[in-house]
């Protein structure tokens, strides 16, 4: 029998494509995207922190300790850690306003839960510590981002610390979740049934093995959310060695003798 040359022949076991995302990482999979960190590049603060995870791009600036600003909110005996978090004008495809709006400020309180447990504030009584995260393109998970890059801030900062925090999110769509979703991939849906359907950012100290701050949205069960967890706590993980790295980089600048004149 003649063969059809002009047909090409597909390999005997191949993948669906809906399996792979745009840009390589795979669904169902601890995949997360490409991180750049960077610590120490604002001289005017105390402590700074860049991150650049896919197109998402935050920097965080860390101010203290220093006497608090109103007398009646200081504490004898611990410190006191405020958080600021704000969306540039430009970082989201549709332009926002300098004005801090409702997301921001639960964005911020997110952020502040999430490191308060980390930051050992008995050591600075009477002080606050300012931590302040500009988010310069939300290309997706920007809030377990944040949390990672004012860890970093606070570290370079010289803030005494219990552990580094660090941040991962999932996007579970069905039966499937992506880790580390973009900004599409967080708004989307694929899946055609309602059920488990959300969103889940986990803030977790690697070396004490705990979890300092959990935030979830959308309908998911019991068994999905747990499963969830573990999956962030993996993709933490997988950063750690990063942000270690980062920051023995940024000590080894900080000790380099200064340069002969």
């Amino acid at each position: 029998m003649p063969t059809d040359t002009k047909r090409v022949r597909g390999p005997e076991v191949s993948q669906s494509p809906s399996l792979f995302l745009p840009d390589g990482r795979q669904r169902d999979q601890v995949d997360v995207r490409p991180v750049f960190v960077r610590c120490g590049l604002v001289s005017q603060a105390k402590g700074s922190a860049y991150i650049e995870a896919g197109n998402t791009k935050l920097m965080c600036c860390v101010y203290g300790p220093k006497e608090t600003e109103r007398k009646d909110e200081t504490d004898m005996k611990c410190g006191r850690l405020t958080t600021d978090m704000r969306f540039a004008p430009f970082s989201c495809p549709e332009r926002g306003s300098w004005i801090q709006g409702s997301q921001d400020k639960d964005f911020s309180l997110m952020l502040q839960e999430s490191l308060q447990p980390a930051v050992c504030l008995h050591k600075y009584p009477r002080s606050q510590i300012e931590v302040n995260v500009m988010v310069l393109e939300n290309s997706g998970s920007v809030l377990a981002h944040a949390v990672t890059c004012a860890s970093l801030a606070l570290a370079d900062a010289g803030i005494e610390m219990y552990d580094l925090v660090l941040g991962c999110s999932i996007r579970q769509d069905g039966a499937s979740y992506v880790v580390d979703p973009t900004y599409t991939e967080q708004n989307s849906c694929s899946s055609v049934s309602s059920e488990n359907q959300g969103g889940l950012t986990v803030a977790f100290l690697p070396s004490l093995n705990q979890i300092s701050g959990l935030q979830s949205d959308g309908e998911m069960t019991e068994e999905t959310l747990t499963a969830g967890v573990r999956t962030c706590i993996e993709g933490c993980y997988k950063l750690y060695p990063v942000v270690q790295q980062a920051l023995t980089k940024a000590v080894r600048r900080a000790a380099l003798p200064p340069p002969e004149s």
